[in-house]
């Protein structure tokens, strides 16, 4: 794929695809827990994520199961969504907002993520329709063994998990944008705006 692709050519689909209210890519099949189970023990008061009132179900909400998982950046490259900062967005009844999760591969962020999940998964959460998590790397090069397999059972918690690389560009400081950021990037943003749309909502493509 040359750069001038890179760059450009897949933002504008996935904009255009944005504006008509089309799926930009097949939906990514199940890997764990689809919806809240039974027996799943809800966290302990402080590992609980905090609540916040939305006024309706009309938007992709990204939320950061901890400090600096890069739920903004991920709002960022997807017009139209919004980042939760740390908390669950909470709309009124009855369509569920549409959210993923973000956390780091290092140890802390999968933790983090393991105790989001849970929360989500015990019933907890009212309100909010879980559509997978993203695991944004925190290094350059494969995880070690240990956070690859812990990585693995974190995301039997969840319905679905994408995969963003180390982005050295953005390390440095350069702003999230097309021309520094891969294409399998692209691709994930297409995969979770395709579960969004399949939500009785709508997605607003401004603000």
């Amino acid at each position: 794929m040359t750069q001038q692709q890179n760059s450009w050519t897949r933002p504008v689909a996935l904009g255009v695809a944005l504006e008509q209210g089309q799926p930009a890519a097949a939906q990514q099949p199940l890997r764990g827990a689809a919806a809240p189970q039974p027996g799943v023990t809800e966290p302990l008061e402080h590992e609980r994520l905090p609540k916040f009132a939305i006024p309706a179900a009309d938007t992709l909400w990204w939320v950061g199961v901890h400090g600096g998982a890069g739920e903004s950046t991920m709002a960022q490259l997807l017009p139209g969504s919004r980042a939760a900062k740390h908390r669950w967005p909470i709309p009124p009844p009855p369509v569920p907002a549409s959210t993923v999760l973000v956390a780091r591969t290092h140890a802390y962020g999968l933790r983090s993520a393991q105790r989001a999940a849970a929360e989500w998964a015990s019933g907890a959460v009212q309100g909010v329709l879980v559509l997978g998590l993203v695991l944004v790397a925190d290094a350059p090069g494969r995880l070690p063994r240990v956070l690859d397999d812990f990585a693995d059972i974190v995301g039997g918690g969840v319905p679905r998990v994408w995969d963003v690389p180390w982005i050295e560009e953005w390390r440095r400081g350069e702003e999230p944008g097309p021309e520094n950021t891969p294409d399998e990037v692209f691709e994930v943003l297409e995969s979770i705006y395709a579960l969004h749309g399949s939500n009785p909502s709508t997605f607003p493509t401004q603000y």
